[in-house]
């Protein structure tokens, strides 16, 4: 995959995962298929506010919509957000730095605070 294209889809798949509303859609679809108003059902939102986040998972590739005679189900498509997860993958080495670091500030703060009480005896 082209470099920008990469980039355009894991725009898409973050800017999807932004809302709150969105990421629970997720979570019933991790639960299995459903449709809009199955998936309406836990908020107080109309039929037409689910079916806009519907069309945002959907363009982000998050979920696929298939016709079941009069449903349209939605499915949960869980390879974009692993795509996501490498590239956040990809932070995990500074944060483990970050975190070795902030274990050692008490010990540097102590240290700090022993050097300047004996530099005033």
């Amino acid at each position: 995959m082209k470099r920008a294209a990469y980039h355009n889809e894991l725009d898409a798949v973050f800017a999807a995962l932004a809302d709150p509303t969105r990421r629970a859609i997720l979570s019933q679809l991790a639960a299995g298929d459903a449709s809009v108003n199955e998936l309406r059902a836990p908020f107080a939102m109309s039929q037409p506010a689910i079916s806009k986040h519907l069309k945002v998972l959907e363009r982000a590739g998050l979920i696929e919509r298939a016709v079941d005679r009069q449903r349209r189900p939605a499915r949960l498509k869980a390879a974009p957000m692993a795509e996501a997860v490498r590239w956040l993958e990809e932070f995990e080495q500074f944060w483990a730095g970050s975190f070795d670091q902030l274990d050692n500030l008490p010990q540097d703060l102590k240290q700090s605070r022993t050097k300047r009480e004996s530099d005033n005896e």
